[in-house]
This record gives C-alpha cells, sequence and structure tokens, in this order.
C-alpha cells in the first residue's frame, strides 16, 4: 500500500512555535519510516490565534485552531493536520478523522513563577494566569483566595506577560514547555492524578479527510497504540459529557496491564464544586461512556449547566 500513496504529504499547521514543532516532529518521523515519501509544511493563521484578548469559550472554543487547516484539506491544499489533541473537539466533522496519535508526552500541568517555586508557596491575592477554565476551577478549589486572571497567546508570549511582571504565577502545559526546551521556566509540576490535565494533553495527533483511505492506511503505522487507547478514552467521555473548552473537566487515563484506568472530574469554575470519578475497563469507549455516566449521576449536569448560565 504504501508504494503507491502520493509521494509528497502536505502538512498543514499552525504558525505558532510550538505547532511547527509539532509539524516539523511529525513531517520527520513520516520521512524516516516511509523514505519514498517527501513531506512540506503549509502554515497558517487560525481565528484561535488572531483573538487574543478574550477567552476562548466566549469566541467558540478549540475548534477556532483547527477550522482553517481543515479547510485546506477540503480545497486540496493539504493531505494532513497536525494538532495537540487537547485542542481537538470529542465531535469531529463525519468528513475528518484522527488517523494517528503518536507516543503521549508528559500530561501534567506545570507551575511557572519566578518568584515562587510551588503553588502553595504564592500569598494570599496572588495573581495567577490561565485561561482554561479546568485549571482556574483546580486552583481556586486548592486556593480560593487566588485572583484567576486570564492568559491568552503561544507560548512565549505568555512567558514573556509573566516577564513583564502582570503575574505572579502561570499555569502552562508541561509538554509544551519540554517541546520547546524552555523547561528551565517549570517551578514545579501539577501532576496527575492529585491534579487532572486536559483531555488529550500532551499527545500529538494527525487528522486527515475520513475518505482518504490511503492516508488512514499509511498513517496508522504510526500510531502508538497505548497513547491512543489513553485518549481515545478520555476523549470519550468529554463527548457524552458534550465537553469543550467552556466546561471545566479534567481526564487522565492510564494503561495498567490489559485494562485502562481513568479518573476524571467536572468542576464548577469558581471552584467550589467538583464531581470525581474513576474506573477502568479494556475497551476505551466504554471506559469514557462508563466514566461519563457516573459522573452524570453523581450530579455532574448541574455544574456542566452553570458554563452555559
Amino acid at each position: 500500500m504504501t508504494e503507491n500513496i502520493q509521494k509528497t504529504i502536505t502538512i498543514a499547521t499552525r504558525k505558532s512555535p510550538l505547532a511547527l514543532w509539532q509539524a516539523e516532529f511529525a513531517a520527520r518521523l513520516i520521512e524516516k519510516n516511509f523514505p519514498h515519501i517527501k513531506t512540506k509544511l503549509l502554515p497558517m493563521t487560525t481565528k484561535g490565534d488572531q483573538i487574543l484578548n478574550v477567552t476562548l469559550n466566549k469566541i467558540g472554543g478549540k475548534g477556532l485552531f483547527l477550522k482553517e487547516l481543515e479547510q485546506s484539506m477540503l480545497a486540496g491544499e493539504a493531505d494532513i493536520a497536525i494538532h495537540s489533541m487537547k485542542d481537538v473537539p470529542a465531535d469531529m466533522p463525519d468528513e475528518f478523522t484522527i488517523c494517528s496519535i503518536f507516543k503521549r508526552h508528559d500530561a501534567s500541568d506545570a507551575f511557572v513563577s519566578n518568584t515562587y517555586s510551588a503553588l502553595e508557596q504564592l500569598p494570599q491575592n496572588a495573581r495567577v494566569g490561565t485561561s482554561s477554565l479546568r485549571r482556574q476551577s483546580q486552583l481556586l478549589a486548592i486556593r480560593p483566595d487566588l485572583q484567576v486572571l486570564p492568559l491568552r497567546g503561544n507560548v512565549q508570549t505568555r512567558l514573556q506577560k509573566l516577564d513583564n511582571g502582570e503575574y505572579d504565577a502561570i499555569i502552562l502545559a508541561t509538554a509544551g514547555l519540554e517541546r520547546m526546551q524552555l523547561d528551565d521556566r517549570i517551578k514545579s509540576k501539577l501532576i496527575p492524578n492529585a491534579w487532572l490535565p486536559a483531555v488529550g494533553q500532551g499527545a500529538v495527533g494527525v487528522e486527515c479527510l475520513s475518505n482518504r483511505s490511503d492516508l488512514i492506511e499509511l498513517l496508522a503505522q504510526l500510531n502508538d497504540e497505548e497513547s491512543a487507547q489513553c485518549v481515545n478514552a478520555e476523549r470519550a467521555m468529554n463527548k457524552v459529557l458534550n465537553g469543550s473548552c467552556s466546561v471545566a473537566i479534567g481526564a487522565y487515563a492510564t494503561l495498567n496491564n490489559d485494562k485502562i484506568a481513568m479518573q476524571a472530574i467536572v468542576c464548577a469554575p469558581d471552584g467550589s464544586q467538583s464531581i470525581r470519578q474513576q474506573a477502568e475497563a479494556k475497551d476505551p469507549y466504554e471506559l469514557g461512556s462508563n466514566i461519563a455516566k457516573l459522573l452524570l449521576a453523581d450530579g455532574a449536569q448541574e455544574i456542566l449547566d452553570m458554563a452555559d448560565d
């Protein structure tokens, strides 16, 4: 099959340094595993990259990082798009599919500060930057005294805002900092399962058109089965809960022998309420669905509805 595929694969990517790193990583992986194939990048600016003065949940959610990339595939300008899986909505349009998930990196969040070494060290009313409701709710659950302030932009922009004194600390994904070789900025990690990351955090996925069976068959060979099972379990839960960046949902799945174990949390944006569940199963979709049902049975819908008010 691989011999019949086109000789060049065009990769749509956002222009941010981290997105370009991910696309270049994918390009190297493809060319290393399939020497007869060349890759080229098609860097694009998405609406999510352009509107930085409003939180994502107010302007349409995570899908804003995908739309232009998906349009380029529909128009035949690109063959695949590379994403952080935490940016991929749980409910994808039928025309598109995730055909490969690479080996997952560290899924934790990182505490970044120029003055303090850990969340516990922050003084009363300290200013913490994040535009993630999930991070905000978990911060306020631990430290209701904190001022949680909006923080948008790429990794470097967010760090610059911290360095300019706009915040006492910020919360970023560990994977992004380490991929950008900025791990020296990490003061401490907020580790699963005490603090739960975003669904799919730390994993990079490949999207293509659902009718591109040639690409699906080819790129399936680069799929990391363990990472894919864990990410798919988290995404299955998110889909049942209708999760987006306008609700505070965290999840983390791991593979233990032949079973996937997962913890998940649904939080009120102000940190005042949270519902947590855990379960294990062999099938990722069954596990995700089961945990979602357990959360809903415990009253998660009431909390989820708060985000829509």
